[in-house]
C-alpha cells in the first residue's frame, strides 16, 4: 500500500511538472485549449442527450462539435465584419462629433475638446481591423485546434473522469461531484445564457435603431449585442453614446427616444425576459459576484478572463459552502449557545 501510494505521489509530481511544462511550450495556444476545454464542458450534456437518443457516439460527438464551430464563427463573423469592412461608418460617426463640446453648470463653463478624443478612437479602430486582417491565418490554426480539442474531449469523456475520480479518495468524491455541477451551472450561464441574451439584444436593439433612422442600425445593433458579455454596463453603452452624439448635434427627440426606448427595450427587456427563464436551469452566480469575477479575470489574464474569472469565483464560492457543510463544522456548538460553568464570586 505505501509503495502504491509513494508511486501514485510521484506520478502526480510528474504530471504538475509536466502541465507546467506544456503551459510554457504551448503558451500561444493555451487561451485556445482553456477555452475550448471549457466549451466541450457546456457542450457535453447536449452530446449526451443525442446519444440517449440512440445515434452513435461518434455521430452525436461530430454533430454538435460542428454547431459549436459554426456557433462560434456566427458569433466572431459579425465582429470581424464590423471592425473591418465597417470601420469607415464608425469613424464617420465618431467624426460627426463637433471639435468643442461645452457644458455650462450654472456660473461655471467646461469645454471638452474631442479632436483628441476622435483621434485617438481613429487610430484604435483603424489597429484593430488591420489586426484582425493580419492575423486570418493564425486565427485559421487556433479554430482548427479549438475544433479538435472539442471533438477529443466530447469523444471521450469518461477519460477524464476516471483520472479525477481515480486520483482522489473517495471520501471527497461528493465533493468533487459538487465541484462539478458548479462548474456546469457557472459555464452554462456564461455561455448559453449570455449568448441567448446576446442575440435577443441585436435583435432588438437593430430594429429601435432602425426604426429611429440611423445608417449604421446592423452595425450598432452587433456592437450591442457583443456588449451584453459585459455585466451590468452591457449595451447601455451604445444607447448613450448615441444620446449624447444626436443631442450634440442638436437632434434633442431622437436623442430623448434613443434614451428612452433603447434603454428600455435594448438594455432591459432581454435581461428581464431572457435571462431569468434560462439563468433557473443555468443556475448562474449573483450578479455581484459574477461581476467581480469578471472584471478580475479580464484585467488579470486577459479576453479569457470573462470565462474564467466568474468560474474561479463559482468554485470559491461552492468551497465555502462545502467547508460549511463539513461534518466538523456542523456539528460544531455555537460558541453564544455554549453555557459557561458558574463560578465563585471573586474567582475572575
Amino acid at each position: 500500500m505505501n509503495s502504491d501510494w509513494g508511486e501514485t505521489r510521484l506520478l502526480v509530481l510528474a504530471l504538475v511538472g509536466l502541465t507546467a511544462l506544456s503551459a510554457v511550450v504551448l503558451a500561444e495556444v493555451l487561451y485556445t485549449v482553456v477555452f475550448a476545454i471549457t466549451v466541450a464542458y457546456t457542450l457535453f450534456p447536449f452530446r449526451q442527450l443525442l446519444v440517449d437518443r440512440g445515434h452513435s457516439r461518434r455521430v452525436a460527438t461530430a454533430a454538435v462539435t460542428g454547431v459549436a464551430g459554426l456557433a462560434l464563427v456566427a458569433a466572431v463573423l459579425p465582429v470581424v465584419y464590423v471592425l473591418y469592412r465597417r470601420r469607415s461608418t464608425l469613424l464617420d460617426l465618431v467624426r460627426s462629433l463637433p471639435d468643442s463640446i461645452p457644458i455650462v453648470a450654472g456660473e461655471y463653463a467646461v469645454v471638452i475638446r474631442t479632436t483628441p478624443l476622435i483621434a485617438t478612437a481613429s487610430e484604435l479602430l483603424r489597429a484593430a481591423a488591420l489586426s484582425v486582417a493580419g492575423a486570418a491565418t493564425v486565427l485559421s490554426l487556433k479554430a482548427l485546434l479549438f475544433a479538435i480539442v472539442v471533438y477529443g474531449l466530447l469523444a471521450r469523456p469518461g477519460s477524464v473522469r476516471s483520472v479525477a475520480v481515480g486520483l482522489a479518495p473517495s471520501s471527497i468524491h461528493p465533493a468533487l461531484e459538487r465541484y462539478h455541477e458548479r462548474i456546469r451551472a457557472t459555464l452554462v450561464g456564461i455561455y448559453v445564457v449570455q449568448a441567448a441574451t446576446a442575440v435577443a439584444t441585436s435583435i432588438a436593439a437593430y430594429v429601435v435603431f432602425a426604426l429611429l433612422g440611423y445608417d449604421a442600425a446592423i452595425t450598432l445593433a452587433i456592437v450591442a449585442g457583443v456588449l451584453q458579455f459585459v455585466p451590468v454596463i452591457g449595451p447601455s453603452v451604445v444607447i448613450v453614446t448615441l444620446a449624447v452624439v444626436d443631442l450634440v448635434a442638436g437632434n434633442v427627440p431622437r436623442a430623448t427616444t434613443v434614451l428612452i426606448v433603447g434603454l428600455v427595450v435594448v438594455g432591459f427587456l432581454p435581461d428581464a425576459v431572457i435571462r431569468p427563464k434560462l439563468a433557473a436551469a443555468a443556475g448562474e452566480l449573483p450578479i455581484t459576484l459574477y461581476f467581480v469575477g469578471f472584471v478580475g479575470g479580464v484585467l488579470t489574464i486577459g479576453p479569457l478572463g470573462f470565462v474564467l474569472g466568474p468560474l474561479a469565483v463559482g468554485l470559491l464560492v461552492e468551497t465555502v459552502q462545502l467547508l460549511s457543510t463539513a461534518p466538523g463544522v456542523e456539528d460544531a456548538p455555537d460558541p453564544d449557545d455554549v453555557i459557561q460553568p458558574d463560578r465563585e464570586p471573586g474567582t475572575e
